[in-house]
């Protein structure tokens, strides 16, 4: 049992030889050397080093009960607040190498597996509650990298609709053997995919209308039959300086398709039990301890955000606007809430039925509903701030040409060059209006699924009744 550093996480997937699609093209060779992928694949095992640096080793691993050896701290089940605050950590350490842009860092699955391992109970039968745990132990000692996927294709949203197609649009199980259940069909939106050790896929919805989608499996990413069809990259080029975010961090997104794929009984977790299936998040801490973790990055992503607007608020001198400064503080108010909210989370936090230490939901639904609201504005607060500099920018290439000595003058500000004032403002620019920021809106607007239903899960779940109470009893007359 041990940590992977960053070189045996890149030499595991070229090995792998995964099915990966890009611009109508199968990558061929080793994937970290694909210009998709190496920028992001080179960043992720930048996380996996971090591991053994003795700066952060102590918050990045921990030494499973009974071993002397150290695993990667998101694989810790939290049993007390102190092993939560070790967690958001570790979760904070890791953002902070990537400015909170990736996503699907390998805490937010690693934090599935333990959050499902650690109440195996609820996957019913015996045989499946066991997978579970083993799955955990074995991704927990080999670090085991994973991408999932949760999203049905979207043929027909409408709430009526059932497919009914004679060849199944969304994966479903068509049938199984001596050897295990066999799925058809695609499915959405595989972060990551194709650069992973293995998929993990849980259901979806749609099993409230269909048995057949009512499965949770784990499968090698090379598993026959498998293939992940990739958009197109948005990583813009491998220039840090030109596309200092997407250069390094843009994790692509798949469509992934099952033609046939045979899924192993000791990887299936869930067969066809609807009950069960519907039961999976809502009775597990899945939910909050998911949110725990993308909290924790999302307060990361905040504060660079704020260090990039006083950053530019700096390099042109307008400071002393009023508009300006109100503008600014949004950030800082937007970045307190989300720290408050993480903090109350984990003040309040109580262990679970199974004895997981179990942060407070409420104020991590919370948090939930609040950033994808507030993220297109803090961009557009990057948009407002930069101005006509975030168009006045040309590339690394312009200063080596023989425009140098004008860009350099003329496109100055009051702090520095025009060299530095540029790769400043293309990283604002990065963040804000490139392909690259717009993907990540989007990601943080849908991260947990449609914003207005996830409003009407919590309406639902909160408990108000106290509250009620106290106002007929304000509005009763004395006696």
């Amino acid at each position: 049992m041990t940590c992977i550093n960053g070189k045996t996480y890149i030499r595991r997937i070229d090995a792998l030889h995964n099915q990966v699609w890009i611009n109508g093209e199968k990558v061929l060779g080793n994937l970290s050397e694909h210009p998709a992928f190496s920028g992001v694949m080179k960043s992720q095992a930048r996380l996996y080093d971090m591991q053994f640096e003795k700066a952060c080793k102590n918050i990045l691993t921990f030494c499973p009960e009974g071993s002397s050896n150290r695993a990667g701290t998101s694989y810790l089940e939290p049993k007390t607040k102190k092993d939560l605050a070790k967690r958001r950590k570790s979760f904070q350490i890791w953002a902070k190498e990537s400015a909170g842009m990736m996503g699907r860092s390998p805490d937010y699955m690693n934090t599935v597996v333990m959050t499902f391992a650690a109440c195996a109970e609820l996957f019913g039968e015996k045989k499946y509650s066991d997978n579970m745990r083993r799955f955990y132990n074995y991704c927990m000692e080999q670090d085991i990298s994973l991408t999932h996927t949760f999203i049905q294709p979207q043929v027909n949203r409408s709430s009526v609709y059932f497919e009914s197609s004679e060849e199944p649009i969304a994966a479903r199980v068509i049938g199984s053997d001596s050897e295990g259940i066999i799925i058809h069909g695609a499915r959405l939106l595989a972060t990551q995919g194709g650069m992973t050790d293995e998929l993990l896929v849980f259901p979806t919805g749609a099993f409230h209308f269909d048995e057949a989608c009512a499965y949770a499996f784990s499968i090698p990413s090379n598993a026959p039959g498998l293939k992940f069809i990739c958009r197109t990259p948005f990583s813009g080029g491998n220039s840090p300086y030109d596309h200092p975010l997407s250069s390094r961090f843009d994790e692509p997104d798949a469509l992934v398709i099952f033609d046939h794929v045979t899924v192993p009984w000791d990887r299936v977790f869930l067969n066809g039990n609807v009950e069960i299936a519907s039961r999976l998040y809502t009775d597990s801490g899945f939910l909050p301890q998911q949110v725990h973790q993308v909290t924790s990055r999302n307060i990361v992503k905040t504060e660079f955000i704020l260090g990039v607007v006083q950053s530019l608020v700096d390099a042109i001198h307008i400071a002393e606007y009023h508009h300006v400064q109100e503008k600014v503080t949004e950030v800082i108010a937007a970045l307190e809430i989300l720290k408050a909210l993480l903090s109350a989370s984990e003040i309040h936090a109580a262990p679970d039925q199974w004895g997981t230490m179990t942060p407070d939901r409420a104020p991590l639904m919370t948090a939930m509903l609040y950033f994808p609201r507030i993220y297109p504005r803090l961009t557009e607060i990057v948009q407002l701030i930069g101005a006509s500099g975030l168009v006045s920018i040309p590339a690394e290439r312009d200063f080596s040409s023989s425009n140098k000595e004008d860009l350099n003058r003329y496109l100055q500000a009051s702090d520095r060059n025009g060299f530095d004032k540029v790769r400043l403002f293309r990283l604002a620019w990065d963040l804000s209006m490139s392909s690259f920021a717009g993907r990540q809106m989007l990601y943080e607007r849908y991260f947990f699924g449609d914003p207005v239903r996830l409003a009407s899960g919590m309406y639902r779940d909160y408990d108000r009744k106290k509250y009620v109470s106290w106002i007929e009893s304000f509005l009763k007359p004395e006696n």
